[in-house]
């Protein structure tokens, strides 16, 4: 469970997050949603201790994260697909992470075969596409096992096949009574894929509900729409697959 309770960043005059309370709780993929700068990757590099608050608080399963002791074990993020060493192997940089937080070596094949990198382990992660590295990011998320995923645009630069794969891995993982927090552009497949959503606009919160509630609330039909109305005026809100950045 993830608990941010008057959340805020400032930086500077400007806030980034302001007052931002709500829940994340387990059993269920949570959409995090926002327009580009939001304050979605700031909150969630809040969530794991990356950057201070500069009022409230934010816990993951009932301690700030870095109180956990095999912190890995309790959450696992995605934050950066790009943030591997591209010399190093996806294999031996999986391997280095496991080995410093006492996770079994055992462990790195099961989650390099969980995301379809089998074939690719002992090539260089500079030598990777974007989707390869997303596939490198989750299984580095799911490398401790964790109860608590946090994944900022798991889908950038994957295939449709791949969308499909992250959308199916989110639910199981979810079904096993797991915690799943996933921020995303693309409306459609937070449709086909979250059961609640907790949407930002200009770092405060404007919906905190479930998908289905929340469409139904706005009168429209889809999700976007529902979306587009609640956020209208924070900022434009790209629905391509291209990333913006919403720090």
């Amino acid at each position: 469970m993830i608990e941010a309770k008057g959340l805020t960043k400032r930086y500077g005059d400007s806030h980034a997050v302001q007052d931002l309370t709500f829940t994340v709780r387990p059993g269920v993929v949570t959409g995090f949603l926002g327009p580009n700068g939001a304050g979605k990757s700031t909150t969630m590099r809040m969530i794991l201790g990356l950057d201070a608050p500069t009022r409230g608080s934010v816990s993951v399963n009932g301690k700030p994260y870095a109180a956990h002791r095999t912190p890995l074990r309790e959450v696992g993020a995605l934050l950066e697909a790009r943030a591997v060493h591209p010399g190093r192997s996806a294999y031996h940089h999986l391997l280095a992470l496991a080995q410093s937080n006492g996770i079994p070596r055992s462990r790195v094949r099961e989650v390099i075969d969980a995301v379809g990198l089998d074939g690719v382990a002992n090539r260089r992660a500079g030598r990777f596409s974007l989707g390869m590295q997303q596939r490198l990011g989750i299984a580095t998320a799911l490398l401790g096992d964790p109860r608590t995923l946090i994944l900022d645009e798991p889908l950038n630069g994957l295939d449709t096949e791949g969308i499909r794969w992250v959308r199916g891995l989110l639910r199981d993982l979810a079904a096993e009574g797991r915690t799943v927090f996933v921020s995303s552009h693309l409306m459609t497949e937070m449709a086909l894929t979250a059961d609640h959503v907790v949407v930002i606009g200009r770092g405060r919160l404007i919906a905190d509900t479930s998908l289905d509630r929340l469409v139904a609330d706005s009168g429209h039909g889809s999700l976007e729409e529902a979306f587009l109305e609640l956020t209208a005026g924070a900022a434009e809100f790209r629905t391509a697959t291209t990333r913006g950045d919403d720090r």
